[in-house]
């Protein structure tokens, strides 16, 4: 995976001088403007679990970047534990089963969405069926099907840490069912849902396939509404196991194997793409993140923090 990807950053530097630099920029402005919009829908679900709480915007939107930039640099979704401490220290009363519980609300919406992308890959052919993802280049899990037993065995052994651990916090944590709940307030009060949530994540969206537009057009890949949601589609699939930061093995595989097959582009041009729109925002959100923590925590050594904030008062979860 790691030949294959230095193999990638190679050719994209290859092609630095086809680059254009203002679709570049618009695409980093519209991933800008999703964050703003993700982060609100985000709040406003966070608001609604909390309605005795101040739950200020620039707060939530300082936890979400801060949890998007570690997620950009260090697999398995470590930003997302960094999103939820953040979050927690700036809402009074919080805790983390209750935020929890707002993101996995905010997930249905992503996940009905992404769902639907990737049943119209599917029906459509474009996705590589189980016969071929053993043999793609760089994808992340690509072992697992190499070696069906041992997969097999190690997503079972996966599904019953899941489900042992939501046994464990459930037997531990006072009142869990309530503090659940309390997470999918907004949801229960469904005229606040479509009014002030399903707006912003149907911004998200938007901006999402307006940023991948951007980037096809700065690496001369035809830009189009389809060949945007080809991309979507090897980006939802990319971050369901990402074991390389971003899942950037994953979306390169299938974004070469999409597109390929579709004779969109030329194999150099495609790697040059998927490196220059991964590598692009994983500057963008690094930068934005790693400020976000340095602004709302006064510094970047974030185990001081935890054990002065452990400290200081006694954890609620």
């Amino acid at each position: 995976m790691f030949h294959t990807t230095w193999h990638a950053i190679s050719v994209f530097f290859g092609h630095l001088a086809d680059v254009r630099w203002q679709w570049l920029a618009a695409a980093a402005l519209c991933h800008f403007c999703k964050l703003i919009a993700v982060s609100t829908a985000w709040r406003n679900i966070v608001a609604a679990a909390y309605r005795h709480s101040e739950v200020r915007w620039r707060h939530m939107f300082g936890a979400y970047v801060a949890g998007t930039g570690v997620n950009a640099v260090i697999p398995a979704r470590g930003g997302d534990a960094v999103k939820l401490f953040l979050a927690k220290r700036h809402v009074q009363g919080s805790t983390y089963t209750t935020l929890v519980s707002t993101v996995l609300l905010q997930t249905v919406f992503d996940m009905a969405v992404a769902g639907c992308l990737v049943i119209w890959a599917v029906t459509q052919g474009f996705l590589p069926g189980l016969h071929v993802l053993p043999h793609l280049p760089s994808l992340d899990y690509g072992w697992a099907f190499r070696h069906p037993r041992i997969g097999l065995i190690l997503f079972v052994l996966l599904i019953l840490f899941g489900g042992l651990l939501i046994v464990w916090i459930a037997d531990r944590v006072e009142d869990f069912r309530a503090r659940v709940a309390q997470g999918f307030s907004a949801f229960s009060d469904h005229p606040y849902y479509v009014t002030r949530v399903v707006p912003f994540q149907v911004l998200d969206w938007t901006l999402r396939l307006a940023t991948v537009f951007c980037f096809l057009e700065a690496f001369q890949i035809h830009a189009s509404l389809h060949n945007a949601l080809l991309v979507q589609v090897s980006q939802s699939l990319a971050t369901i196991f990402p074991f390389s930061p971003a899942g950037i093995g994953t979306e390169q595989a299938l974004l070469l194997y999409i597109f390929n097959k579709a004779h969109a582009a030329s194999r150099s041009a495609l790697l040059s793409f998927s490196v220059g729109l991964r590598v692009t925002l994983i500057v963008v959100n690094a930068t934005l993140g790693f400020t976000a923590i340095l602004l709302m925590m006064r510094t970047l050594r974030f185990r001081d923090v935890i054990d002065a904030d452990g400290t200081a008062q006694p954890e609620r979860t």
